[in-house]
């Protein structure tokens, strides 16, 4: 159930391709099937950071066993990838982790 949001400020031009790419590479990151990854793109969005209009993002990642001990490498991983696709600068990269309740997540008409 990971689902994966992703602002940024700049204009995302290949929605469909980029969706698809992050998709697979949440999938890969978190050793999760793809047919539970869930991905959330928002572009153009009115986003600053440090006080400057230069390219930036906010992702968050929610999933459901999310391990504290990977966010580190998670985060260099996110950054690398949302870097690779966008070329926002690593450094202009906020992300938010979260390991939800089991209860607290509700997919199909249940909770897990």
């Amino acid at each position: 159930m990971p689902l994966l949001n992703i602002k940024t400020n700049i204009i995302i031009e290949s929605k469909s391709s980029f969706t698809q790419a992050a998709s697979e590479f949440t999938a890969e990151l978190l050793g999760k099937l793809e047919s539970y990854v869930m991905i959330n793109i928002e572009d153009s969005q009115c986003l600053m950071f440090a006080g400057s209009e230069t390219p930036c993002a906010l992702l968050s990642l929610k999933s459901l066993g999310l391990t504290e001990d990977l966010t580190a490498s998670y985060s260099q991983k996110l950054c690398e990838f949302i870097h690779s696709q966008t070329k926002i600068e690593t450094a202009r990269i906020y992300i938010e982790f979260s390991n939800p309740e089991r209860h607290m997540w509700g997919w199909n008409s249940h909770t897990f």
